[in-house]
């Protein structure tokens, strides 16, 4: 299955297995000091791949925020046009690096994003992926719009995954989860723009086809051939 050229794939990583040791020992040394403290990071790998580790490893969900001190996540009542993201819920992320993206845009300085992270499975199960795309209003752009932003570990066992849908021959599985229940956070993480591999890669959109773009994601109606 093509996708159009504008959806990324994950930089490819090879973790050894002193890599792994490494990421699983700083998250035990850290949930080990309880509350939700601040990873003090200082591994010779990228905060990207230390947070899609645990995304993909480990029994945690993935948020990123703008704001350093969050102690308890409510369910808020989204405003999103897919029914999934329309709900009073907490939301997150099983995906690490997609996470990433709502902690360095400064959504004060954007009029919109548009963002998804998706796997794809074919009709004997095989999956590829993930996939991407990442863009902010076009006018912001130029201005460079990003943040010191904080990514916060969740406990994931009172989420739910947004339903997967059929597109062609393939079935789409989202990235994204919510929560029905408050969470408290395990631990967080400082981020910077330097640390979001895809920065030179967010793309920046007209906000009135941002529409368009949200049905063929939703529906599987054809792609717009641009964003």
């Amino acid at each position: 299955m093509m996708l159009p050229d504008y959806w990324l794939t994950r930089p490819s990583v090879n973790f050894d297995e002193k890599t792994e040791e490494a990421f699983d020992a700083l998250l035990n040394t850290t949930l080990s000091n309880g509350g939700c403290p601040t990873i003090e990071y200082a591994l010779p790998w990228p905060k990207w791949q230390f947070l899609c580790h645990l995304a993909d490893h480990h029994d945690i969900a993935i948020h990123g925020s703008g704001n350093p001190d969050i102690a308890l996540f409510e369910p808020r009542q989204s405003n999103d046009l897919n029914e999934f993201g329309n709900q009073k819920a907490v939301y997150a992320a099983s995906d690490g690096l997609w996470a990433m993206f709502f902690a360095i845009v400064d959504r004060e300085r954007v009029d919109s994003i548009t963002n998804a992270c998706v796997n794809l499975a074919d009709e004997a199960g095989t999956f590829q992926g993930p996939y991407y795309v990442f863009s902010v209003s076009q006018s912001a752009l130029p201005h460079q719009p990003w943040r010191t932003g904080t990514v916060y570990l969740l406990p994931r066992n009172t989420f739910t995954c947004q339903p997967s849908m059929s597109f062609g021959s393939y079935q789409v599985h989202f990235a994204q989860l919510a929560s029905f229940k408050p969470v408290q956070p395990l631990a967080k993480l400082t981020v910077t723009s330097a640390d979001f591999p895809f920065l030179s890669q967010i793309r920046g959109h007209d906000d009135q086809r941002l529409q368009e773009y949200a049905t063929a994601l939703q529906t599987g109606a054809p792609w717009p051939k641009d964003l």
